[in-house]
């Protein structure tokens, strides 16, 4: 991957992600993606876009209960995807910056 990261492995420069980023990260980290990763992504995305910043997680279990129609289970389910943390795998995946002032988990 010839793509720029900073030392803990996340891109340096957000629009520099693609799917094929996103695949090869997540194959590193022993994750097979699945439709719910890739909506996750383009939320995460999107909100980057429309704000600046990387969605917190807390933005990401409302999207997976209303629009993913996980309800009550969102939380979980995020766990499910991301097993080692939204920001260690979800924003690093996803392309984000590493949220600076958020813990690892």
């Amino acid at each position: 991957m010839a793509t720029e990261l900073d030392k803990e492995g996340y891109l340096i420069e957000p629009a520099a992600w693609n799917e094929d980023i996103a695949r090869a990260m997540a194959e590193e980290e022993g994750i097979e993606l699945e439709p719910d990763h890739w909506k996750v992504f383009e939320f995460m995305r999107q909100y980057y876009a429309d704000n600046g910043i990387a969605a917190d997680a807390r933005f990401v279990i409302r999207f997976l209960a209303s629009e993913l129609g996980y309800g009550r289970s969102a939380k979980a389910r995020l766990f499910e995807l991301f097993p080692y943390g939204y920001v260690k795998q979800a924003c690093r995946l996803a392309g984000m910056k590493r949220p600076r002032a958020w813990s690892t988990g």
